[in-house]
Order: C-alpha cells, then structure tokens, then sequence
C-alpha cells in the first residue's frame, strides 16, 4: 500500500494554522496519527501554552479510537495523559506513524516531554517538518532515532517553517502581524464588518500578545476599547501611533485595568514587545509595511461600506486559507 505521506502532514498542518495567534509563547503545532493501513486515527494541534501539546492531544484521540475507553476523555493536564497512555496503551500504536510539523520537544517544562512518550509507547515510525531551535526543547530527533524510532525529517519543511515562523521570531526578537477586516468590495467602515466568530478570534488572539497598535484617528473615530472581553481574557497594551498626544481620555480603551497606554509618533516602543498585533486600514498598512512578518485578513461576504482598503501594487503568497463561521480567514506574507 502507497502512503501519501505529504497528505498526512498536510492535514496537521491545515489544523496547526486554526491556533496561529493563539499559542504565544509557544509555536502553533500539528500531529497527524495514521495506522498501517493508512486510516487516518487523529489529526490534532497544540491549542493553547501550557496545555497538551500536538502530539499528546493526537496520541490521546487515536487511543481513544482504537479502544473506545472513554475514560482518558475526562483527562485535561499533559501529566494525567502522558501516564495515561503509558500505563494503557498494550502496544495498540506499535505500527502507527506519527506527522508532527515540528520536531517532539525533548524537556520535561510545564509538560512533559513528547519524544520520550513517543518512546514509551514503542511508536517506530516519525515524520518531522520543522527542526526546533528552542535550546531548551530541542534535540527530540536525536531522542526518537537513539531509541530506535524510524525519523523521517524536513517533510514539508518549507511549509511548516511558515507556519514556525512566528515561534522562531518570538525566540529570537518579536513577531509583528497585520490584521484587518473587510467585506467583498474591500470596504472596511461604517460598523462591524467581520462575523461574532471572526471577532472573538480576534479578541483570543488580543488575550495572549503584548501590545496592540492602531492609529490615532482610528481612535478619535471609532472610540475603541481593544480588549479581550468575548473570550474573557486580558488586554493587551496599546500603542496609539499619532502626532498628537491630545485624546479624549473617555475613550474606552484607557480605563482598561492592567494595561499601559501609549502615545507616540514612532515605533521604538516595540523592542520591548515580542507579540505584536497591528489593527488597522490603508495608511496604518502604509506605515508598518517595513516591519510586519505576516498578515491576517477576516474577509465577510458582504458589501457596502464607503472607504476600501487601497494598496496598490503588491503581491502576497497565501500561507492558509480557512472558513470561520461566515468568513473567509486568511494567513499571509508580503512577497
């Protein structure tokens, strides 16, 4: 029997890209869990820092398929799953392949480590996408292949460096991204454009990054609080790009406890950040085009609307695409 072994990291890689924005500060990662004959067993992603990682969450749903012991769905930590599945498994995944886009961390930190629990339950097969260049984290190859683990490395590896991208820049300086929304005409005024959905995507994704910035008369319009309220979270800290300092202080956005709000006309306040979200239309695109990794667009099927998003000229490669709710959803970078 053939395996299309591309199919199968695709597939973890389409589910990793759900979490993108979400997992600060740690990588958006996707497992695929295959048995012999090919069937497909888990495809599963880390979805949030200090919970389970991609591979564990995997692990714990092809178990639960191969046994239908419902009991490891009530299990939520890394360390109930990881001994779980050690004291359980009776050999069910000794011919199973796994597809992680990025190579199984090797530490025990807030989790354990996913290289010794793919050991533990005598898995022989692994394909990696993207080598970790986390020094604390690394080496999971090294882990597989002296414990007699079959490692198949770089699969997919351009497309899942792309997805590693922001993990990689958070280690090394910050990761700056681009979100806006707008409807089909590229209209993004006069009231909500994106779906519920959409904005509480949005508002996880403010929970879990450094600073926001917008534009100063984005501020004066719209009035913005730029919270996480829909996912219960924390705001952020807020950067307001602006020549004048003068705003009125009933502006939701500066009674949010436990943020800093600055004022400023340049971006210098942005080497103390790692996660960085832009929000903002044509100009604010305009003027941070030399320091944005990646784009987010929330695309409503709608129309209406007075003022588009007005970029001419430029030429972007298409990372993911995906539907939320009413929207279409896409990651992208400048090229």
């Amino acid at each position: 029997m053939v395996i299309d072994s591309k199919f199968y990291m695709n597939l973890a890689l389409k589910e990793a890209w759900k979490y993108q924005g979400l997992t600060y500060p740690n990588p958006a990662v996707g497992c695929s869990v295959v048995s012999e004959y090919g069937e497909i067993l888990a495809v599963e992603a880390h979805h949030k820092a200090g919970e389970p990682h991609a591979e564990v969450n995997a692990l714990k749903s092809a178990y639960y398929k191969l046994t239908n012991d419902d009991e490891i769905l009530y299990l939520k930590s890394s360390v109930e799953i990881h001994s779980y599945l050690t004291k359980n498994h009776k050999n069910i995944f000794k011919n199973v392949t796994i597809y992680t886009t990025l190579e199984p961390c090797s530490h025990f930190g807030k989790t354990p480590s996913c290289a010794s629990l793919i050991v533990n339950l005598g898995i022989k097969k692994v394909f990696v996408g993207s080598h970790d260049t986390n020094k604390i984290a690394k080496n999971g190859n090294a882990i597989l292949s002296k414990n007699s683990v079959e490692v198949h490395a770089k699969l997919m590896q351009k497309e899942c460096d792309d997805l590693l991208l922001p993990f990689k820049k958070f280690l090394d300086e910050r990761f700056v991204f681009f979100k806006w929304a707008q409807r089909l005409n590229a209209t993004t005024d006069e009231g909500i454009v994106s779906s519920e959905a959409s904005r509480k995507s949005v508002h996880a994704m403010r929970d879990v990054c450094d600073l926001l910035v917008i534009g100063g008369n984005t501020v004066r319009v719209d009035r913005p609080r730029l919270d996480a309220r829909l996912v219960n979270g924390k705001a952020p800290d807020v950067l307001i790009l602006s020549r004048s300092k003068e705003f009125d202080k009933s502006i939701p956005l500066f009674s949010v406890e436990g943020r800093d709000v600055y004022i400023e006309d340049n971006f210098s306040i942005l080497n103390n950040y790692k996660n960085i979200m832009i929000e903002g239309t044509s100009k604010m695109y305009e003027l941070t085009r030399e320091i944005v990794d990646y784009y987010l667009l929330y695309l409503a099927p709608l129309f209406g609307g007075s003022k588009s998003f007005d970029i001419k000229d430029e030429k972007f490669d298409i990372l993911n695409i995906e539907k939320e709710d009413k929207d279409i959803i896409m990651w992208m970078k400048r090229i």
